[in-house]
């Protein structure tokens, strides 16, 4: 692994949460290609690692990473890696004193900070491992409270709690440069917000796919299912302006019963533009309507820099359309003679996402992506039931695990080019363009896992009885 090059060639070191693992590379690679640089790791690199190291970056680069990820915790300047102590001390020797030197100088103060990842070291032992550092040629006075630079000693003790080793299996010593933004999780917890509902997306979540969808200042952002607009309120925060509908009258209007414990009915300045004031960012609001997602109320042409979304699964839920008169195949003595038509429908989980990529081919900008949520039964998932679409590059398919038979998939997919007439015919006669028709039956199927699952936790106690 080369180290020691030129500044441009200089390594980072990318410190990660161990949460949401496979959403991290995809962020980050968006990250990055919002400053038209490429992810670039070394050989060994290791997705599931707690420790990234990403070269050909400059430090803008990387701070700039640091300004928008949830995923990352911190990023180093890499001044020198191994496996054990002694390979560290070579390393650093190394490491070209020109570039160490601005950083040690004797007007300037500094502290270290030791992390271990999977062990926890009493206070001696940390300071020990400092003391072990001496080798180093700090000219400077320790400042434990406001130093100038600040460095950090990091060792990985590996993933697996129950095997903890004696000694780490790498350790590494940089630069601390940044931190990222996991304080917006908490910040921004629904528990704290002024209007939530049963599906209102989890913070850390919401800036993950706003981070995927590349959402930038000046973007115009559309949800589809907007709910109570958590979605809405991560893409404002970095500066879009939002907008969105919902087949739900109630949930538009803020109105009708709570979700929150112990509160019966919504307050009156229950809605979505109150969250957005909430965190100082009404400015981003456009407007959210009622209107069915099945039935598109936009003029022809891109209007969306980004359209993020998380549909019903019907699960929480209900996943409905409005219908008509000619719709209505079942015949009028099953309404008990009464003439009235329902006004709203069925609508399946393979047309959801049908509608929703023609949606996103004919109304994104060329280069916005589409991020989406596709519920997963995982018997019978393959690779190949993802949607598709001739004018969508599919960008990245994470998955969150809900169950152990169910799971929902995080899919970024970019526009890459216009809708024409022909796409639209050849869609029509390809029967191969929606394989997630098998899926239909998603609710169905997560409710026959949770009664097998209840039927097996009876059959044990009835055993223990028995016994």
């Amino acid at each position: 692994m080369a180290l020691h090059c030129s500044r441009a060639c200089r390594q980072y070191l990318l410190h990660l949460a161990q949460d949401n693992v496979e959403f991290r590379l995809p962020e980050i690679k968006a990250l990055l290609s919002l400053r038209g640089q490429p992810f670039c790791s070394t050989e060994d690199f290791q997705e599931r690692s707690p420790f990234w190291l990403l070269k050909s970056l400059s430090e803008a680069d990387v701070r700039s990473i640091m300004t928008r990820t949830v995923c990352a915790k911190s990023v180093f300047e890499l001044w020198g890696h191994g496996r054990t102590h002694p390979e560290l001390q070579s390393s650093l020797e190394k490491y070209p004193a020109e570039d160490m030197a601005p950083f040690l100088q004797q007007d300037s103060t500094y502290k270290i900070n030791v992390y271990t990842f999977n062990k926890t070291l009493e206070f001696k032992d940390r300071i020990q491992k400092i003391d072990d550092m001496e080798y180093l040629p700090f000219q400077g006075k320790v400042d434990l409270k406001n130093p100038h630079h600040i460095f950090c000693l990091l060792e990985d003790y590996g993933t697996d709690p129950n095997n903890i080793p004696d000694e780490p299996f790498y350790v590494y010593f940089g630069r601390w440069i940044a931190d990222g933004q996991r304080e917006l999780i908490r910040s921004h917890s629904v528990k704290k917000r002024h209007f939530i509902g049963n599906t209102s997306m989890d913070a850390g979540l919401s800036f993950i796919m706003a981070n995927h969808a590349r959402v930038r200042g000046h973007d115009v952002v559309f949800d589809p299912f907007v709910g109570t607009g958590s979605l809405l309120v991560a893409c404002s925060h970095y500066g879009a302006y939002v907008c969105g509908t919902d087949i739900d009258y109630n949930t538009i209007h803020g109105i009708g019963k709570a979700s929150r414990k112990n509160q019966k009915w919504r307050g009156p300045d229950e809605n979505i533009r109150a969250n957005l004031r909430q965190y100082g960012l009404e400015r981003f609001y456009l407007d959210v309507l009622v209107s069915d997602a099945s039935k598109a109320i936009w003029r022809k042409g891109p209007l969306f820099d980004a359209i993020l979304t998380d549909p019903p699964y019907g699960i929480r839920e209900s996943t409905r359309r409005t219908g008509s008169q000619k719709e209505i195949i079942r015949p009028p003595e099953d309404y008990g003679g009464d003439s009235h038509v329902p006004v709203s429908m069925a609508y399946h989980l393979s047309d959801i996402f049908s509608d929703l990529l023609n949606f996103a081919a004919r109304y994104l900008v060329m280069g916005g992506r589409l991020v989406y949520w596709l519920p997963i039964y995982r018997p019978e998932y393959r690779e190949e039931t993802v949607p598709l679409h001739p004018c969508l590059r599919l960008v990245s398919n994470c998955e969150q695990t809900l169950s152990s038979h169910t799971s929902r998939r995080l899919i970024t997919m970019e526009k890459t080019k216009e809708l024409e007439d022909s796409d639209v015919m050849s869609l029509l006669q390809d029967s191969g363009y929606s394989p997630y028709q098998g899926h239909n039956a998603f609710r169905e199927k997560y409710f026959s896992g949770i009664t097998k699952r209840s039927g097996k936790d009876e059959g044990k106690m009835q055993t223990k009885e028995d016994d």
